[in-house]
């Protein structure tokens, strides 16, 4: 019922904001006299947060439709290349030469799903485009996915990567912002485990909880003060009647944006006045930087039920993969079967989501591969989202990622001659 209630109650302010929107429209306009006075822009600026604060969000657009390539602007097309019932893959597609392309490395950007839609990665795509082919998991809302079309478990994003992995026959660098640390580093081992052939040149594992054991974080210690039953009973709801996926389990958005912001209220309350008295002073820069920041913040996405509770469960209660017990499909996972895949770790020296350490475990894990294949960049002065959007990003992260890129782009290709044509690379729909 908690999610039918939501909904209920959206539909009961819905009202209220078109009111407010009215509102905001009179007050706002510049034939009323009394939108230049401070009692007028203030009428505006209230009605403006009001609409805002109550407004469903949807899926953000990338908005990424040219970049800067050899110092020339060229136009980028966002085109699909494979598809699962829960995630598609972009590639944003360069209008560059042939050599172009195949000069440049192949880096997949492996988005959380976590909460946040894949857009949110949008500064770093933004920052990689001009000197990589730049692909992306765009993770597809579990409320909009019918039952019919099956579940969702950890498991089966582990299954989802070895797949994409397997149609760039390996020729693909990817990189994993936070959550999906874990299912990567879980499919390279397996993959290394089965000699296949498809391995990724190289892998980056940015902020992930690799082993939530070391310097344990509120989030953390979350998952470890409760039991299975209670993250079960508190925060899964069935989608209701009015989506695709009616009748769905899931870990609603709603509420996982909720615990976001709980975990820093006072600074998204500051933040809200501070838009308030910026939308009265007529402050439009940064009245537009806080809108452009709040329509991705709190545009989120629902997550299967199974896929939420083992990650829980798995990750965060067991810690399954740092103690050498985490299975796929019944098979033990071994990073220390990882012998061919160059190892990357970020960190950043502020995190409160994934603590300092917990992401640079992995290179303890990774006991077989060799130190000349493993590289660990911690960025001063940066918390979770330092490490990949943003001044400190753009300037120092970035070039360190991809300095590791390009040293093991050239050794990929040298040492594994069987390559998928980037021009062949068709639409797969995953059967």
């Amino acid at each position: 019922m908690l999610y039918h209630w939501f909904e209920f109650n959206r539909a009961m302010l819905h009202p209220a904001r078109m009111a407010a929107k009215t509102g905001r429209y009179v007050f706002h306009h510049p034939l009323n006299p009394v939108s230049q006075t401070p009692v007028g822009r203030s009428m505006s600026a209230m009605f403006e947060v009001f609409e805002r604060a109550t407004r469903q969000y949807g899926k953000p657009e990338f908005e990424l439709d040219k970049t800067v390539v050899d110092g020339k602007t060229v136009a980028v097309k966002l085109r699909k290349v494979w598809r699962g019932p829960f995630c598609r893959v972009l590639h944003f597609e360069r209008s560059v030469s042939i050599e172009t392309r195949k000069n440049s490395p192949r880096v997949l950007l492996i988005a959380p799903m976590s909460g946040h839609y894949a857009t949110l990665l949008r500064g770093t795509v933004e920052r990689f485009l001009p000197h990589a082919e730049v692909y992306i998991t765009d993770w597809i809302d579990a409320r909009m996915v019918p039952t019919y079309m099956g579940s969702f478990h950890l498991d089966d994003y582990i299954s989802y990567l070895i797949d994409i992995f397997s149609l760039f026959e390996g020729n693909v660098h990817p990189v994993a912002v936070c959550q999906p640390s874990v299912p990567l580093l879980a499919a390279v081992s397996h993959m290394e485990a089965e000699k296949s052939p498809h391995v990724p040149f190289s892998m980056t594992l940015m902020g992930g909880p690799i082993d939530t054991r070391v310097n344990p974080t509120a989030v953390n210690k979350l998952a470890e003060d409760k039991n299975l039953d209670w993250f079960e009973s508190k925060v899964l709801a069935t989608v209701p009647w009015t989506y695709p996926g009616a009748g769905r389990r899931v870990y609603p958005g709603f509420l996982q944006l909720s615990s976001f912001m709980s975990m820093n209220f006072d600074t998204h309350a500051e933040s809200h006045h501070k838009h308030f008295i910026d939308l009265v002073r007529g402050d439009d820069e940064s009245a537009e930087k806080h809108k452009s920041f709040y329509d991705e913040y709190l545009a989120v996405m629902d997550l299967t039920a199974e896929f939420y509770l083992e990650t829980v469960e798995r990750v965060f209660k067991d810690k399954l993969l740092p103690k050498g017990k985490m299975t796929y499909k019944g098979k033990l996972i071994d990073p220390g079967k990882i012998t061919r895949v160059p190892l990357m770790t970020v960190e950043g020296e502020l995190d409160d989501i994934t603590g300092v350490g917990q992401c640079r475990a992995a290179h303890d894990l990774c006991d077989k591969l060799p130190a000349s294949k493993k590289v660990h960049y911690e960025q001063a002065g940066v918390g979770h989202y330092g490490i990949f959007n943003g001044g400190r990003f753009r300037k120092s992260v970035f070039p360190e990622i991809f300095k590791f890129i390009e040293n093991h782009e050239a050794y990929g290709k040298k040492t594994r001659s069987k390559r998928a044509s980037l021009e062949t690379l068709k639409t797969y729909k995953k059967k």
